[in-house]
């Protein structure tokens, strides 16, 4: 059998190559449709909850939801600082957006589970933390989100669950500010930090003990 000459294997060495980058581009653009479909699927809500380690901690758990991140919204300073939100009266709240996929998780289901994990009966904050930082609220994007919002915390009202009347706000969406980098995911970097902070101030104490009416309904 006779040696392929040299120039006739770069030929084919080139041309294999060639069909490995078409194959190769096919494939991304395959690809490249689903991935975009998948990222058009995914929506935000921001919360509103107290403290958002612990609201961030909370609905990291809730299957449906891809992200969290801790920030501020609803006050009037630019890019606001946590030294500015908590001690210089921005009229920010710390709160939580969250990323969620609407095909695992509806966005009722968010609202409900949200106030499943606070004290909606507080008017000055939540738990051990006081002030207009900690106070709750629900921050809607349209007027499907606002009627859901409503619609809860009417039901939740009229139900007589709770001790006293729902409180937490709703309000129009504003722009969001992520908070410091040592902030994101606290509850993941200082574990024993975290934990000695939710349970010294009693934060799953007092849901447990004002929604503990809820589950004879």
């Amino acid at each position: 059998m006779r040696t392929p000459s040299t120039p006739t294997i770069a030929v084919i060495a080139g041309l294999s190559a060639m069909a490995l980058a078409f194959l190769s581009s096919a494939g991304a653009q395959q690809d490249s449709p689903h991935q975009d479909a998948a990222s058009k699927r995914l929506s935000q809500a921001v919360f509103a909850g107290g403290c958002f380690w612990c609201v961030e901690a909370d609905f990291d758990k809730l299957d449906g939801v891809v992200d969290t991140v801790s920030g501020y919204t609803g006050g009037h300073v630019f890019n606001p600082t946590y030294e500015q939100v908590s001690h210089k009266g921005t009229g920010h709240y710390e709160a939580v957006r969250v990323t969620y996929d609407p095909d695992v998780v509806s966005y009722d289901a968010l609202v409900s589970y949200f106030f499943q994990h606070v004290d909606p009966t507080d008017p000055d904050g939540q738990f051990c933390d006081k002030g207009d930082s900690y106070r709750t609220a629900i921050f809607v994007n349209t007027d499907e989100e606002r009627e859901t919002a409503e619609m809860e915390i009417h039901e939740i009202d009229e139900s007589g669950v709770l001790k006293a009347a729902v409180v937490t706000k709703v309000l129009k969406a504003e722009t969001f500010w992520p908070a410091e980098e040592y902030h994101q995911d606290y509850y993941k970097k200082n574990p024993l930090k975290y934990r000695f902070y939710r349970t010294t101030c009693g934060r799953d104490d007092t849901v447990r003990d004002i929604w503990a009416k809820a589950d004879d309904h």
